[in-house]
């Protein structure tokens, strides 16, 4: 849980206008000095005193950075399976990523992997019935 701004805004500037080491500001505030350190490198690279922006999705800018490239297969070829994709990704990027990151890359485009018959199958006199 992030503590609140005021108490960071108190913490930092203790130190920075007011002369205290970090470890002191810490102690004096009742934080961690660990925490103290962040608050002040925070403040020093961003201006910032709020904590940063925690979750969200972090790890699927590298399969991202090949959208372009995934979307066009599915256009060209719809009914390739991820073991296929993740081989054409493999031998045309040099990137290799599981099969669920594939499924998790379309997902999130809104396109699913669903098993149909081939068009000459559904033709066959024994699946017609």
């Amino acid at each position: 849980m992030a503590l609140s701004d005021d108490l960071r805004k108190r913490g930092v500037e203790s130190v920075v206008a007011g002369g205290m080491s970090r470890n002191a500001a810490a102690k004096r505030f009742g934080v961690s000095i660990p925490s103290a350190v962040r608050w002040l490198q925070r403040f020093a690279a961003t201006g910032e005193i709020s904590p940063a922006p925690t979750g969200g999705d972090r790890r699927s800018a590298r399969i991202e950075a090949h959208r372009e490239y995934l979307l066009g297969l599915i256009r060209r070829q719809p009914d390739m399976t991820l073991l296929e994709i993740e081989e054409r990704l493999i031998a045309a990027c040099g990137e290799r990523f599981s099969s669920s990151v594939i499924w998790l890359f379309f997902a999130r485009h809104g396109i699913t992997f669903k098993k149909v018959r081939a068009a000459e199958e559904q033709q066959r006199a024994d699946v017609l019935k």
